[in-house]
């Protein structure tokens, strides 16, 4: 039987992304989110207006798109409630974020410089993706507003244990993505870490119990 619960958030499972920018100062942006898909060489990013990495989209037309593992957990969420900006807006402060104007060194990650591109990229995460921004287009209502970028893939770099020999394609075996589902971490199909994000957007939790449950069953 199905039932009309009116869902609040819609994150169904998508892969974590990594995106680093430039600041108009020069410095590095980077900034965790998992409202993207890809569609050919172009992806199309759903970034909120407050956002620092929107404004260094729309100011730069650039932007690396680091995918990290399910291993890199840790250091995407110790940036997961931070922000680029200064001035944190009223509504992110309520929900636990706290200016980080070096983003790579509270993450624990390194940047790397691009081969096309200013903007760096994260050296830790197994595929990076040098893009551009072909077009903007804002979305949502006036009180959640939101920009849906388009980009363009101008160079994919993987790490090569991941390429299947002799041809242009990733491993689907090999290759272990973040999954952000519901606010919550998962890899290989389990959780694997608490998150602070949906701690900010008080999300309920009714799995990790009953997962570390399980854990403690069978011994692990």
């Amino acid at each position: 039987m199905h039932v009309v619960p009116g869902l609040k958030v819609l994150y169904f499972g998508t892969p974590v992304v990594l995106i680093s920018s430039l600041n108009e100062d020069g410095t590095a942006n980077l900034a965790p989110m998992s409202s993207a898909w890809w569609l050919g060489q172009n992806c199309v990013l759903g970034l909120g207006n407050s956002a620092r990495t929107t404004e260094n989209l729309l100011r730069e037309g650039e932007c690396v798109l680091n995918l990290p593992s399910s291993a890199m957990v840790d250091a995407v969420d110790r940036i997961a409630l931070t922000t680029g900006r200064p001035d944190v807006p009223d509504r992110k402060a309520g929900q636990g974020y706290r200016h980080e104007p070096d983003k790579f060194s509270a993450a624990g990650l390194t940047e790397q410089a691009s081969d096309l591109l200013r903007a760096p990229r994260v050296a830790e995460c197994p595929i990076q993706l040098e893009c551009r921004v072909v077009s903007s287009q804002p979305v949502g209502s006036p009180d959640e507003f939101a920009t849906a970028f388009q980009v363009e893939v101008l160079r994919a770099h993987v790490e090569e244990e991941l390429v299947i020999p002799g041809t242009h394609h990733v491993d689907p075996l090999g290759w272990d993505p973040l999954i952000m589902k519901f606010c919550e971490f998962f890899g290989g199909g389990h959780t694997v870490h608490p998150s602070r994000l949906a701690e900010g957007w008080r999300m309920p939790h009714p799995r990790m119990p009953n997962r570390q449950a399980d854990d403690a069953s069978s011994g692990k």
